[in-house]
């Protein structure tokens, strides 16, 4: 295994390119590999081990995916293969998505229940449900999720859970209703901005999508779909842990690549933190004048504060001027990146969905591992932000959501290497 040592104390400096979404691309290559009946290609696609995870559970259910200049090209599945086995789905939490698009396709399916980060139990309970709605029989046992169906039906559903929409669940019955019969409604639709960049796929493979950014979505039935071509739009979570970075460390960082309305969230606690952000049309300048300022954030499913930014976040506040809070809404057991940071020199306190951050003067470097994507990217924050060296263990859950983390940041004046253990 690898793991990043960061000297801290440099101050960011520069422009740095967003990628395309991670969130955005994995429903996409399942609805272009199951969904479609000939080749798609996707632009802007990021080189992640979440799409490498991916490419290769759709590969073993017959597509064939080709990687090229940062492109994706997907022939689809081209022999009756219903399973995605344990193996690979163990690793990611988004080989769920395969789930609806088999049985819309192949009339039946056979997944293993996903992996992916330990923040919390993530149930799948909205995903059956709403192939329930659509007529499909779906049976549980021995870690697997059977579904089948000779065809699906249109229905009138609603898939808020327990903590709001489910963005899983809002894909996958997405992705399946473009082939079912009649007409699907989804109330209690996730907004996402990624939600909207698969349905805007959808369309233009033939589907029949209605809504399109709203709680609502319409979906009217269609026989086939075919391939198309895609730009992925940019990743927002990418984008706002670099701006976090540039603010933590006194940069000046031009973030190239997103949009306000994007990033809408964030950039107003960020805003509120005592960041500047000066927006123009292909991107936003990111700067600090003067002592970060205590805030108070709450995750939210869009267009609410996003929890994949929750511990990003956390990391600035650690050295802001008095104290915050953290109220994590949608995920549970999600703060486990606290400890980290308190090993670092933080003053973070948890009460059950709740943490209280005492500001601090400054940071020191220290061992520290990465529980998660986003725990990890913040524990390289912090280490930028620190005084002294910062040793981030166990970086292949950073490997899943940012492409070669370290030589984006060290661009911009980061000085961070990447090791095996044992070096």
């Amino acid at each position: 295994m690898q793991k990043l040592i960061i000297n801290g104390g440099t101050r960011l400096e520069g422009k740095i390119q967003i990628n395309g979404s991670k969130n955005a691309v994995l429903p996409i290559a399942v609805a272009a590999a199951i969904l479609g009946d000939s080749v798609s290609v996707l632009h802007n696609v990021p080189n992640l081990t979440d799409v490498k995870t991916l490419s290769a559970v759709l590969e073993g259910l017959g597509a064939s995916i080709t990687r090229k200049n940062g492109s994706l090209y997907i022939e689809p599945i081209n022999r009756m293969e219903y399973e995605a086995p344990y193996d690979l789905v163990r690793q990611m939490r988004a080989s769920i998505y395969v789930l609806g698009p088999l049985v819309a396709k192949l009339g039946r399916a056979k997944v293993s229940f996903p992996g992916g980060c330990a923040i919390g139990p993530r149930p799948v309970d909205l995903h059956i449900k709403g192939l329930e709605h659509l007529g499909a029989e779906v049976e549980v046992k021995k870690g697997y999720i059977y579904a089948q169906a000779e065809r699906l039906v249109g229905a009138e559903m609603d898939l808020l859970g327990q903590h709001g929409p489910s963005v899983g669940a809002t894909a996958n019955v997405m992705m399946a209703a473009t082939l079912a019969e009649e007409t699907t409604v989804i109330r209690g639709a996730a907004c996402e901005p990624h939600i909207s960049d698969l349905a805007r796929f959808l369309n233009a493979m033939g589907a029949d999508i209605e809504g399109i950014g709203t709680s609502t979505l319409t979906i009217h039935g269609v026989k086939q779909l075919h391939g198309t071509e895609h730009t992925v739009i940019s990743d927002d979570i990418e984008a706002g842990t670099f701006m976090v970075a540039s603010a933590v460390t006194n940069g000046d960082v031009y973030v190239e690549g997103v949009t306000a309305e994007q990033i809408h969230a964030v950039s107003e606690k960020l805003t509120e933190a005592g960041v500047q952000l000066d927006w123009d049309d292909t991107g936003v300048r990111v700067t600090t004048p003067g002592q970060l300022k205590p805030i108070d954030v709450t995750t939210a499913p869009f267009p609410g504060f996003p929890t994949d930014m929750q511990a990003q976040i956390m990391g600035l506040l650690t050295l802001a001027s008095g104290t915050s809070t953290i109220t994590e809404n949608v995920h549970t057991d999600r703060f486990i990146h606290a400890a980290e940071l308190n090993r670092m020199g933080a003053d973070i306190r948890l009460e059950g969905r709740k943490a209280i951050i005492n500001g601090v003067s400054f940071l020191s470097g220290a061992p520290v591992m990465a529980s998660d994507l986003r725990a990890g990217a913040v524990l390289v924050v912090a280490g930028m932000a620190a005084a002294g060296e910062t040793t981030v263990s166990r970086i292949y859950h950073i490997d899943r959501g940012y492409e070669a983390i370290e030589k984006k940041l060290n661009s911009i004046g980061a000085d961070i290497r990447r090791v095996n253990d044992g070096e």
